[in-house]
């Protein structure tokens, strides 16, 4: 493999630590799941049978993807910018076989059945409560989170204000916002955000990400693979943005953003928090990544993938996987 790891454990902010626990085959326990609007759909995704359910929230309804043993600790999923939930599928088979039940929606904007105008619609605290709402219907009030790129996001904001319902953070690529906006102040990091600035004009991203005639934006689909996704994944989720209303809304994340309450600022995280960022990613720089464990008081563990772009999730998923089970076995909350 062309790529390796090193890490570092403290168990609260600043402090040396022991390394995490290795992960059993079949945890115990787990809340009992008690989600409504279940529409009873199942299908197999190669090794993997999936229950589809729905779940309802203020502005329509979110698609979850749940998979792995019905009693086992539920895992929330949240996926980035700008994929889905099937972004998670290299990595859930390892939990499903160590006896953990993966939940994984389709986040606001994403689902065809939530999908509101305007960026006002797109604030972090709007895009947080979704998710505890699938924590409250499909997980029975807490689980252990998980979040990549705009899902990591959506992690920190989640264990930060609501930690009862958190087992468990791991946070993969994104620090949390106070570290990030900390890290602007550097050259690097202002250049590679550029295109967060670029994505807050009305009708222009969209004009120059439309799809062509063939169903799917050439300029996004290039712009994916520049940053490591392979062809295929990258024109996956290129059609994925090419639905209609699609691409509006997930550009709305960023929209969000100016009419968000970021600049409040959240407390420190308090649960047991992973933090797993690639020297590769070209959208993501240190220097934000070196301040994030001044936001954790709890036990804090980082793991840096060299040689890895953006994309862990589904570029290094064996690694992930790994160190996520160490992380929830040594946390089982």
């Amino acid at each position: 493999m062309r790529w390796n790891a090193w890490f570092i454990s403290l168990p609260s902010s600043g402090a040396p630590g022991s390394p995490a626990g290795t992960h059993p085959s079949r945890p115990g326990g787990g809340g009992t799941t008690c989600g409504r609007g279940n529409r009873g759909e199942t299908r197999h995704d190669g090794r993997v049978t999936v229950r589809t359910t729905a779940v309802r929230i203020p502005v329509g309804t979110l698609d979850v993807r749940e998979a792995g043993p019905p009693d086992g600790p539920p895992v929330l999923l949240l996926h980035g910018f700008p994929q889905g939930p099937e972004s998670w599928d290299e990595v859930v088979p390892a939990l499903h076989d160590a006896g953990y039940r993966t939940i994984a929606p389709e986040q606001r904007g994403y689902a065809a059945g939530a999908r509101p105008s305007g960026r006002g619609a797109y604030r972090v605290a709007d895009l947080t409560s979704d998710a505890l709402v699938v924590i409250a219907e499909r997980a029975g009030g807490r689980a252990h989170v998980v979040g990549h790129d705009w899902g990591a996001a959506v992690a920190w904001r989640l264990a930060s204000r609501y930690p009862d319902a958190v087992r468990s953070l791991t946070a993969v690529s994104v620090p949390p916002a106070a570290a990030y906006a900390r890290s602007l102040v550097t050259t690097r990091q202002v250049l590679a955000s550029w295109y967060v600035g670029a994505f807050q004009l009305p009708w222009v991203p969209e004009r120059l990400l439309r799809p062509d005639d063939r169903g799917w934006s050439p300029v996004l689909e290039g712009a994916l693979r520049r940053t490591g996704q392979t062809p295929e994944r990258a024109r996956r989720d290129a059609q994925r943005m090419a639905q209609p209303g699609a691409l509006t809304a997930a550009l709305n994340w960023y929209r969000g953003i100016a009419v968000g309450d970021l600049r409040e600022g959240d407390p420190p995280v308090t649960v047991p928090t992973l933090f797993v960022w690639s020297d590769g990613d070209t959208a993501i720089t240190r220097q934000g990544i070196e301040l994030t464990h001044r936001h954790v008081t709890a036990p804090y563990t980082y793991a840096e993938l060299r040689g890895v772009s953006h994309w862990v999730p589904e570029e290094a998923p064996d690694e992930l996987a790994a160190r996520l089970l160490d992380h929830l076995a040594a946390h089982p909350g």
